[in-house]
């Protein structure tokens, strides 16, 4: 590894006798695996040199580093520099990245312990029982058990105590959270369907006080209240279009945002995919549903398929990931922040939208489908809709359809 970053004999001799010179090199092989520059490697074994050196792991095998001792030396080491080189202004922090990556690779970092979690044993007993005893999937058991570790946090700081939990607490938390608008009325609904659920389970285990599960009420939902928000067709095709460049973020983001309004996919849809899920020699490829454990098959239309394909050919980097989208920059790993990278284009057009994401792609394409004279039931289908109610919601939308009818010439009846 030395070899090929360093050419000068005096550097390379540095680094080939220099302390941890074996751990050095693992780190630096593990970085170039994932997608790091000559260049880059060559500061950070710069870094990793004088790390290994400021806090003498060599004479200190197996022990853990604290975040304090790297702070403290990287302190040193942007204020005093190392012989005759001045380290730059951005040392201390760059020094302490490093340091903590490395050491983390190394399994030396003394991590702060945790802060305990007001319940954690019982919300994790609840948990394995939906998970066990009602089947429920790993992702409904986590987005539940997350639910109930912020509402119970907000209950009380002092005690952690089930039984001194009161249903004046409950009501007036969940009623603080629809008057400050942090959530929607249908998601402070979901938090109380799930705290009955909790604490029906924590009255079986006298847990808790008998009688507050059936104590919880969540504000009333009227069905069909709100209606999808999505941009227009229109715009769908002007953000299809603001991505036709040859930069790797267009080629990329233009594969992606296709999926997203030509399928009406949601965004962990689009993260899962992977490469073995297309089937190029018959045009289709699989959606992958970690709610239900069900997949679907779709068509892979030729303008989807010619992005995903101009995608893997000039945009993708090469990498072991078998996931289809990935980040573009070093560390190269799976592609998470769908969201952001949606919301961004979307946010460019200056459309008034409240929520500019991949979910109103989903709305556009719903509504878009609607227009097109596609039945509920074919819209539902088309978006994997498990129930017709999700989907009923679009008969509202076509407003341009319903002032059609409601400036038809009567003729002079009227």
């Amino acid at each position: 590894m030395f070899e090929r970053l360093y050419t000068h004999r005096a550097s390379l001799a540095l680094h080939r006798t220099g302390p941890l010179a074996e751990e050095r090199i693992a780190y630096l092989c593990h970085l170039e695996s994932q997608g790091f520059s000559t260049s880059s490697l060559q500061v950070i074994a710069a870094y990793l040199l004088v790390i290994a050196c400021r806090l003498n792991l060599a004479d200190r095998p197996g022990e853990f580093i604290a975040n304090e001792e790297i702070d403290r030396q990287a302190a040193l080491w942007a204020t005093k520099g190392a012989g005759n080189r001045k380290p730059g202004r951005c040392s201390h922090q760059v020094f302490r990245s490093h340091a903590r990556r490395w050491l983390q690779f190394l399994g030396r970092l003394a991590l702060p312990p945790e802060a305990p979690k007001p319940f954690a044993q019982q919300i994790g007993e609840f948990a394995d029982y939906l998970r066990v005893e009602k089947g429920l999937s790993s992702v409904t058991v986590y987005c539940r058990s997350l639910i109930l570790h912020r509402f119970l946090a907000q209950l009380t700081a002092a005690e952690c105590s089930l039984v001194n939990i009161t249903i004046g607490q409950i009501d007036e938390t969940l009623l603080g959270m629809v008057q400050a608008g942090h959530c929607l009325r249908s998601s402070v609904q979901n938090y109380a369907s799930c705290l009955r659920a909790f604490f029906r389970y924590a009255e079986a285990r006298d847990w808790c006080r008998k009688g507050l599960a059936d104590a919880i009420q969540a504000p009333r939902v009227y069905s069909q209240t709100t209606l999808p928000a999505g941009p227009s067709w229109d715009a769908v095709q002007q953000l299809i279009t603001n991505t036709a460049g040859d930069r790797p973020a267009d080629v990329r983001d233009r594969a992606i945002i296709m999926l997203l309004a030509i399928y009406g996919l949601r965004a962990g849809d689009v993260r899962r995919l992977r490469l073995d899920d297309i089937d190029w020699d018959h045009e289709t490829f699989r959606v992958r549903s970690p709610k239900n454990g069900q997949d679907r098959s779709l068509p892979l239309s030729p303008p989807v398929g010619a992005a995903i394909l101009r995608y893997l050919q000039v945009g993708r980097p090469r990498s072991h990931y078998r996931e289809l989208f990935l980040t573009l920059q070093a560390p190269i790993r799976p592609l998470r922040c769908i969201n952001y990278v949606v919301a961004h284009r979307l946010r460019g057009l200056g459309l008034p939208l409240l929520h500019p994401g991949p979910h109103a792609l989903r709305h556009a394409c719903a509504t878009h489908l609607l227009a097109e004279g596609l039945s509920l039931k074919e819209i539902g289908d088309y978006l994997g809709h498990q129930s017709p109610d999700a989907t009923r919601i679009y008969a509202k939308v076509d407003l341009a359809g319903l002032r059609r009818v409601a400036d038809f010439d009567l003729g002079g009846l009227l």
